[in-house]
C-alpha cells in the first residue's frame, strides 16, 4: 500500500510539479495512515483471537471517523492544501485502499476457515 501511494504522488510530483504532487500527497496520507493502523489491528487481532475482529473494526470505524474529520480539517486549514487535489487525492486513495482492505481481509479470514475446518 505504501509503495503504491509513494509511487502515485511522485508521478504527480514529476508531472504535475511539487504544489500538486504536495497537495495530493496530503490528502493521500490520511488514508494511508488509517489503512497501515487498520491492517495492523487487523494482522494482531487474526493472530491472537479472530472472535474479536467484528468487535474491534466497529471500533476502528468510529476512530477512523473522528481521525479523518480532524485530518482533512488540518490539511486544508493548517497545512493550507489546494482544497480540489487535497480531496481528490484523499477520495481516491480512501476508495482505493479501503477496497484492497476488503480484499486482504476475505483472503484473510478465508484462510481462517479454510485452516479450521481441517482441525
Amino acid at each position: 500500500m505504501t509503495a503504491g501511494v509513494a509511487a502515485i504522488v511522485g508521478l504527480i510530483y514529476l508531472v504535475g510539479g511539487p504544489t500538486l504532487g504536495r497537495d495530493v500527497g496530503y490528502g493521500m496520507l490520511g488514508p494511508l495512515v488509517a489503512a497501515l493502523g487498520t491492517w495492523i489491528v487487523i494482522e494482531r487481532t487474526a493472530a491472537t483471537d479472530l472472535s474479536r475482529l467484528n468487535q474491534r473494526l466497529i471500533l476502528g470505524f468510529a476512530v477512523k471517523a473522528v481521525f479523518f474529520a480532524a485530518y482533512v480539517t488540518l490539511g486544508l486549514r493548517v497545512a493550507h492544501a489546494a482544497p480540489i487535489p487535497f480531496i481528490v487525492g484523499f477520495t481516491t486513495c480512501f476508495i482505493a485502499l479501503h477496497t484492497t482492505e476488503a480484499w486482504l481481509l476475505q483472503r484473510l479470514t478465508a484462510r481462517h476457515m479454510a485452516s479450521s475446518s481441517r482441525t
